[in-house]
């Protein structure tokens, strides 16, 4: 590594942080190559793009689908245009006085902030448990009642979007890179094998899949959309094997690891592209390729009660883990710490 740029949040000072990314490439010999991984870097990408592209080399999809993407109210609206597979959802908006009679949808139901900023979430998804999911899943009427205060102290806008039963490990997506004249450059398919917390958590165990019908609704959905660029598709199976739509992440993001061991390095091919040079061959990915985050999975094992051993075992032979058991050994040594706690119980 020769530089770095000192961080600034890209929520808060978006413009900040653009002028110390510009200033960074000036003292570059050719423009470097942007990637971008979470909501905000996508966002503040896409917004200054102009900006951005006399000093970086990047792909972005179109400015309005991103902002159409990225805020879930305005994702459901465009789904509901094009008749996308999604749930039932309703946006609330607590600064205008949403009541719960308002709801017009089926419980169960989860309940999402429209973009994700974990501080102004973390007050509502925490409220009652050790951990922090990404949505709230409310049971009835009357937990949707119980919950309506803090939603309202909070002020935030969310989406409430009619549940999907069963595990994480239902959920499955779909990865791809479109080059600007619509061609999947690459792609491949895989899901979920556990999430920390486990319901509605961030991901800490993945698979590479090959599902015909998630490449297939996946190159389909994007196409109705217009995407070009990198992209995420996340659909989930109901109870009798329905795919349904939860969300499109036109970003790069940790699959890629798992993709690029499996044998389609999409950050890659879109590297080949920018700089001019010889795309990597790409062939069908290799199916079964494992990855976990050490740090994260041993928690979300023991959660599942998966004995640790086992889960060592496991963790050890997956192809791609972040980051190596020998760079951060804390999670095996908290896992012997375990074991002899289980056993001396």
């Amino acid at each position: 590594m020769r530089e770095t740029v000192a961080w600034v949040d890209p929520w808060r000072e978006p413009g900040k942080l653009v002028e110390r990314l510009m200033k960074f490439s000036a003292r570059q010999t050719e423009k470097p190559i942007l990637f971008y991984e979470g909501d905000w870097d996508l966002l503040l990408v896409s917004r200054f793009r102009e900006s951005l592209a006399s000093a970086f080399r990047f792909v972005v999809a179109d400015s309005q689908l991103v902002e159409n993407l990225v805020d879930k109210a305005r994702f459901v609206q465009l789904a509901r245009k094009l008749e996308l597979p999604v749930p039932p959802a309703q946006h609330l908006s607590f600064t205008n006085g949403a009541r719960p009679q308002d709801l017009q949808l089926r419980f169960p139901v989860v309940v999402k902030p429209l973009t994700r900023q974990r501080e102004t979430w973390r007050p509502i998804a925490v409220e009652g448990t050790a951990q922090e999911p990404k949505a709230v899943r409310v049971r009835d009427i009357h937990e949707m009642r119980d919950l309506w205060p803090l939603l309202a102290r909070s002020e935030l806008d969310v989406l409430v979007q009619e549940l999907i039963p069963g595990p994480e490990s239902r959920i499955e997506s779909w990865h791809a890179y479109v080059d600007e004249t619509g061609e999947v450059v690459g792609s491949f398919t895989g899901r979920k094998i556990r999430t920390l917390p486990a319901a509605y958590g961030y991901s800490s165990a993945l698979e590479i899949t090959s599902s015909a019908e998630v490449a297939s609704l996946g190159a389909d959905l994007m196409k109705r959309l217009g995407l070009t660029g990198v992209v995420k598709i996340d659909f989930k199976r109901d109870e009798r094997g329905r795919l349904y739509l939860l969300e499109v992440n036109p970003r790069f993001n940790l699959w890629h690891h798992p993709g690029a061991v499996a044998g389609i390095n999409l950050p890659a091919l879109v590297y080949s592209d920018l700089t001019g040079i010889t795309r990597p061959s790409v062939t069908e990915a290799k199916v079964g390729v494992q990855w976990c985050r050490y740090r994260r999975d041993v928690r979300a094992a023991r959660a599942a009660r998966i004995p640790f051993l086992r889960w060592l075992v496991w963790s050890l032979s997956c192809e791609a883990k972040s980051p190596s058991p020998f760079d951060d050994p804390m999670p095996i040594i908290r896992g012997v710490v375990w074991s002899s706690i289980r056993g001396n119980r």
